[in-house]
């Protein structure tokens, strides 16, 4: 199969951050069921959720509440509903939520295939504190490394927000042979906006695969950090975008991806072929620069 037809979903909070946990996470799961069967009318085969997509992104101050929306993976609320409807429309979903494991907290994608079945988790890796994040209050960071998920569809990788400025794990990535990673995130009008269309296409030419990168839209009170500013895209391995979101209205994002431009792009470009593990070594060991 070379078109697969693939969506993103942006969106934004839709009830009050003071409502009741259930109360917000049901609010935001319908809004998503809503457009999950629209992406099933129009035949998606692979859709991805924004980071941490049935609650808002609490992660800017330090508020023991938000531990009542993680769940565990594969046995809570919101992973079973997204087995049930990525069976109903035989669609692969790439879903990102706050993940309870015994004591442990993790931000977290779940990957379900095209018959409901959990395949497995992604556990972010990178976790930002202050200035600015407060995400280690809330997650550790992962401790199960960089899988490839190998679906109905195509081979998947996850990297979540933060990830995205480190291209060693984008590399491996690649290396295991993905063909689309996804880049669930939720990222705001700030010093890194202009890295946003940099970041993803430079990662896809690099590894030679799509990426499909998700952004929420909208004002988040009480924290009011910055609009985030939606541009939900898919890129080529050629580093050219294909499709892009607005940057203000919830939307379902879909493209027809091409894979054999990914093999394409390998051969023609041959960075695998090319590249001399035996210089890299060093990179385990070195700690770079401080940053004062």
């Amino acid at each position: 199969m070379s078109i697969v037809k693939c969506a993103l979903i942006q969106a934004s909070i839709n009830r009050d951050t003071g409502a009741p946990i259930e109360e917000i996470r049901e609010a935001m799961l319908q809004k998503h069921a809503g457009f999950l069967d629209q992406a099933g009318a129009q035949g998606v085969q692979i859709l991805a959720t924004q980071e941490l997509f049935n609650g808002p992104y609490f992660c800017r101050s330090h508020d023991k509440r938000w531990f009542g929306l993680a769940e565990p993976i594969p046995d809570g609320p919101t992973t079973r509903l997204m087995q049930e409807y990525a069976q109903k429309h035989r669609m692969v979903l790439v879903s990102s939520i706050f993940e309870r494991d015994g004591e442990a907290y993790f931000n977290t994608a779940a990957v379900i295939d095209a018959d409901g079945t959990y395949l497995g988790k992604y556990r972010k890796i990178h976790i930002p504190g202050p200035p600015g994040k407060h995400e280690k209050f809330y997650f550790a960071p992962s401790d199960l490394g960089l899988p490839v998920f190998e679906t109905a569809y195509a081979k998947v990788g996850v990297y979540i927000c933060f990830d995205r400025h480190f291209p060693e794990g984008a590399r491996i990535l690649g290396l295991r042979g993905a063909e689309i990673v996804f880049n669930p995130s939720a990222t705001w009008v700030a010093k890194s906006q202009y890295l946003w269309h940099i970041e993803q296409p430079a990662l896809a030419v690099a590894n030679s695969y799509f990426v499909g990168t998700i952004n929420r839209v909208g004002l988040e009170a009480p924290w009011n950090i910055g609009k985030f500013y939606g541009s939900s895209y898919f890129v080529a391995p050629s580093g050219q975008i294909v499709a892009e979101a607005g940057e203000d209205n919830d939307e379902l994002l879909v493209a027809d991806l091409d894979f054999a431009q990914v093999q394409a792009a390998r051969e023609l470009w041959r960075w695998y072929e090319e590249r001399r593990p035996e210089v890299y070594t060093p990179i385990g060991k070195l700690q770079g620069p401080s940053a004062g």
